[in-house]
């Protein structure tokens, strides 16, 4: 808007409009002009200053004052064969003479067709405000577990043929429950990650997906693969873990919608070219309402292993859902193994998280690390995340740590830590002692008696 407020106080009109590029799918289309009678400079000056109180973080805004207007939309909103020559704005001095006469004729009939045009652009606009209306996504019914989308981009369909060569084998990157998974690269040199939802997804009529391509897989390619764990240095996995709760954090707090995920895990979690994480795959997740903080469905779907007690028996899902898995998670990554790759050892009761606690009970935690880390790791860093992991896989939902307690904890080394409770699906050995609540009478490890029976396709 500036360069348009330069080149129209410039010009003998008064007057420029142009079309801007804001990125690689979106253009911005702007108009600027002054009265005739204004010089150079007091136009400049008067289109910078209304440039300036010109809303921006809307998708569109104008501002008008006596002596000069400026505008600007994300379509294009101007005749653009007919912008080259626009009528300037009259020259408000008085005339005299022979040439009073025609001013009165040019005014009437050019004030009449003025009104008429600035009410047709006050329609247009009006009806393409009401396309772009971004609809609040309500709570979904049983069985309609996934995300409208909100306010997103829109790509034309053609485009998104041209950049994935009409979806061709050669750019197909993978293939889940819901459908193929394409590289895209527009011709600006954008690249994309393009996902093509097929009818029989569960997802109603085809739907095409497109996101940000990130070209270093998802973080259980290295996490469990005994030759690239070395490239996951022990700083490398306290970045990742501090990105992933950053990443929640915002689904839980800053988001315009409350997002529960409900599939947190490492095959979800992507890495940029800076190995910079990135959550994925929001096929499950759940938007909650303003005062919303839990809910319940018959329809267990995610992976099993990192769900939380309570929703993988009883269907109870809230943010502490996510909690939970996020703690799996955590010590997945500062171990190196998966969840579920314990069950040939003798001593780990066949997941993780038991094998975590017996280790963190008997003061020896320090032996979940990764051997891969070698001496290069600090020892209280280690210690601290399997801390709070353990904070997060607590049984009961309400002892585990909100999102931005746990962000604060990662950041802040000062904050003291709670003593952890034994942790949801913890199987206790007959010969361990009972830690527990005082008072508490009935058993205090939960029993691995949870049965999925609707799987969702992955």
């Amino acid at each position: 808007m500036n360069q348009a407020a330069i080149e129209a106080s410039n010009n003998s009109k008064n007057f420029d409009a142009r079309k801007a590029n804001l990125n690689a799918f979106q253009s911005v289309y702007v108009m600027v002009q002054c009265t005739h009678d204004l010089k150079r400079q007091d136009c400049l000056r008067c289109l910078q200053q209304i440039i300036h109180q010109v809303p921006t973080s809307r998708i569109g805004g104008r501002l008008i004052v006596p002596s000069c207007s400026a505008r600007y939309e994300l379509y294009e909103f101007y005749n653009v064969s007919a912008i080259r020559t626009p009528q300037p704005w009259l020259d408000p001095s008085p005339r005299h003479g022979k040439g009073g006469k025609s001013s009165v004729i040019i005014i009437s009939v050019v004030v009449p067709i003025t009104a008429v045009f600035l009410l047709l652009i006050a329609a247009f606009t009006f009806r393409a405000k009401r396309k772009k209306t971004i609809y609040e996504t309500e709570l979904l019914p049983e069985g309609k577990d996934d995300i409208t989308t909100a306010g997103s981009l829109q790509f034309d369909f053609k485009a998104i043929e041209v950049a994935t060569d009409k979806f061709s084998e050669s750019n197909k990157l993978g293939q889940g429950g819901f459908g193929e998974v394409y590289k895209g690269t527009f011709p600006s040199g954008v690249q994309v990650a393009v996902k093509r939802l097929s009818k029989t997804s569960g997802q109603g009529e085809e739907k095409i997906l497109v996101y940000e391509f990130v070209p270093n897989k998802s973080l259980d390619y290295f996490l469990f693969d005994s030759t690239m764990q070395s490239l996951l240095d022990w700083t490398r996995r306290l970045n990742i873990i501090g990105g992933i709760a950053r990443g929640i954090l915002y689904l839980h707090q800053d988001s315009r919608h409350t997002i529960i995920h409900r599939d947190l895990k490492a095959g979800n979690i992507l890495l940029d070219v800076d190995m910079n994480p990135k959550i994925a795959d929001f096929g499950m997740a759940r938007i909650f309402g303003m005062d919303q903080t839990e809910a319940n469905t018959r329809r267990i779907v995610g992976t099993y292993g990192y769900m939380s007690p309570e929703y993988a028996m009883y269907g109870y899902f809230s943010m502490k859902s996510d909690i939970y898995s996020f703690g799996v998670l955590v010590l997945e990554i500062i171990s190196g193994k998966k969840n579920s790759s314990l069950s040939h050892m003798d001593d780990s009761g066949g997941n993780l998280v038991t094998y975590t606690w017996r280790l963190w009970s008997n003061g020896s935690p320090l032996e979940l690390s990764d051997p891969s880390f070698q001496d290069n790791y600090l020892v209280n860093d280690i210690t601290r995340c399997i801390h709070i992991a353990l904070l997060c896989v607590q049984e009961e939902a309400e002892d585990r740590p909100t999102m931005s307690a746990i962000v604060q904890m990662l950041t802040t080394s000062s904050i003291a830590l709670a003593a952890p409770r034994p942790p949801g699906f913890f199987f206790r050995d007959r010969h361990e002692p009972q830690v527990g609540r005082a008072g508490d009478t009935s058993t205090l490890c939960s029993v691995d008696d949870a049965s999925i029976t609707i799987v969702a396709p992955r």
